[in-house]
């Protein structure tokens, strides 16, 4: 009598896969069907943004720093132009506060639109994708009256924004809000009702409590496990300190605090709602005054070509919390340091505990559920095995290398 063998198989998706959405590769091994063990291969989309960042003066990096991400592109400005406030002891006015968080705001609520019609595409429904796609054209459009653009919105400034919120704008603010109110009836009669919908995300990339805390995952993704967890609220800043928050967490609405897919969902969209709500007290408390403490942007650039120190910007992005660290030296106009870590980067490790004891079809809507972005997360080291220390290496060092490697292949044939 033959017996069957206990036998496991690994299968990669990616860098290049219809389910995922950037570079990247996940190493999956399988039993039958079953995950059981998942490793993820980040580093196939890295761009060289720090490095250019650092060979630019802090003006000429604040463009630079949006096109990081074009879905949350005002989250990096944001981050960079704080960071840099703190190092030069920069404040902005109270009305470049207000005007800075309703930016946030709306930039998360089409963040977390988008990501609810990149999931039901990945589950088959690319009705409610479409629908999703259409919807979120509102928030773009207003995104555009504000500032002129759809994405990049070169809003931000030291000391405060370049464009203000006027009254004459406040009545096609309140036109979007309201409807996104009027729909989200219908988005929640989608995404969590539907009893398709709910048979694949209830009970589907679980990721527990502990799980989250120790893995340190940050935003939606651990919120939908019941962790606490959110800067605006945590440490406030722009507006939210004058703004009474509360954690979104499922079982504030019913629910269980389970982390699944489903859990994500009901974050997310409980947010948007919550998003709507900050807007509206933002314009109806908003401040007089300038729109920011730094007007003379010759006096500015001199203050930052003659300045040192270092700052970090820490916020509450639509994927979760990121950072930037900013260093700024007096024996140069260039940034002297520049180091970005972004949400994915955090909830990269959650992967593990999710994908496993799922099954293969779960994969492409487990990868989407923390809202990955590979171009905001990739960073790239060059390690000397022999040492085990990070090494750099110019690009003389770097071509000297290839030459050698080239002699080392043809027996020294080639000079």
């Amino acid at each position: 009598m033959s017996r069957e063998k206990d036998t496991t198989y690994e299968v990669p998706i990616g860098p290049i896969h219809p389910a995922l959405k950037e570079p990247f590769l996940i190493k999956f091994k399988l039993k039958g069907e079953e995950i059981v063990d998942a490793e993820p291969f980040p580093g196939m989309n890295h761009r060289g943004i720090e490095f250019m960042g650092m060979h630019r003066n802090p003006m000429e990096v604040i463009p630079l720093s949006e096109r990081i991400c074009g879905i949350c592109s005002i989250v990096h400005q944001h981050m960079f132009t704080t960071a840099t406030e703190h190092a030069l002891s920069i404040e902005p006015t109270n009305r470049a506060r207000y005007i800075r968080t309703i930016m946030c705001e709306l930039e998360r609520i089409h963040s977390h639109i988008l990501w609810a019609g990149v999931a039901a595409h990945e589950i088959g429904f690319d009705t409610h994708l479409h629908f999703t796609w259409k919807i979120r054209e509102k928030v773009m459009d207003l995104l555009e009256y504000i500032a002129g653009n759809r994405v990049n919105y070169s809003m931000w400034t030291f000391g405060g924004v370049r464009r203000d919120i006027t009254e004459e704008m406040y009545p096609k603010i309140f036109e979007t809000l309201e409807y996104y109110e009027n729909l989200y009836e219908k988005l929640e009669e989608i995404f969590l009702e539907d009893p398709s919908i709910k048979l694949r995300t209830r009970g589907v990339g679980v990721l527990t409590k502990k799980d989250a805390l120790e893995l340190c995952g940050v935003g939606p993704t651990v919120r939908a496990s019941g962790v606490k967890k959110d800067v605006r609220i945590d440490q406030p800043y722009a507006a939210y300190g004058d703004l009474d928050l509360d954690y979104v967490i499922p079982s504030r609405y019913g629910f269980e605090n389970k982390g699944d897919v489903f859990c994500k969902t009901v974050v997310r969209l409980k947010e948007l709602l919550q998003s709507v709500d900050i807007i509206k007290k933002c314009v109806e408390q908003m401040p007089e005054g300038e729109i920011t403490s730094e007007p003379k942007k010759a006096a500015l650039l001199n203050k930052l070509g003659k300045s040192a120190g270092e700052g970090i910007g820490r916020i509450e992005a639509p994927r979760g919390e990121a950072i930037h660290y900013v260093r700024l030296s007096e024996e140069r106009d260039d940034v002297d340091c520049w180091k970005i870590r972004a949400s994915t980067y955090n909830n990269l490790s959650t992967y593990a505990p999710m994908f496993m004891g799922e099954q293969i079809a779960d994969i492409p809507l487990i990868a989407a559920s923390i809202d990955p972005c590979i171009g905001c997360m990739d960073r790239a080291e060059i390690i000397d095995i022999n040492r085990g220390e990070v090494q750099s290496y110019t690009k003389e060092e770097l071509h000297e290398l290839s030459v050698k490697k080239t002699k080392q292949i043809t027996k020294g044939g080639v000079e």
